[in-house]
């Protein structure tokens, strides 16, 4: 088919035909891409962190005295797209663990009016990277 026409129209003719199929490979990779993108999004898995913690003593009698006030704890996720946090079981007691591991308690000592605290922290470009802190704080007793 090519032989009968002239040269010019042979160049304009494979021009043409490299230009068709570097179009298709394009429209094939953004596909592909695409389809990868996709898979990775529906595939993850968020995690999600709930907790409750109570008092761990009861004052209801003049039997204690305070040794150490607010003493906290501190533990982060970070999220992009709501996925993530994978780091961590559980806030709350990534928290409370830390908050332990610099106050240990000694013997007929407890945790006293212990709250939860969480603070989520969005990047100025809104829903893509968001950070969750949870802050435990407590008041130690101990008792007579």
């Amino acid at each position: 088919m090519l032989n009968c026409l002239p040269e010019s129209a042979k160049e304009i003719y494979n021009i043409n035909y490299q230009h068709k199929y570097k179009l298709q490979m394009k429209k094939v990779i953004l596909k592909s891409v695409l389809a990868v993108t996709l898979a990775l999004f529906i595939s993850g898995c968020a995690g999600v962190h709930k907790g409750y913690m109570g008092n761990s003593a009861i004052l209801n009698q003049a039997n204690f005295s305070y040794v150490k006030m607010n003493i906290k704890g501190e533990a982060k996720a970070k999220y992009i797209f709501w996925f993530g946090g994978y780091k961590s079981e559980s806030l709350i007691n990534d928290a409370k663990q830390q908050m332990l591991l610099n106050n240990p308690l000694k013997s007929n000592q407890a945790l006293v009016n212990i709250t939860v605290n969480y603070k989520v922290t969005f990047t100025p470009i809104y829903l893509i990277v968001a950070e969750v802190k949870c802050v435990v704080t407590a008041d130690v007793v101990e008792f007579k």
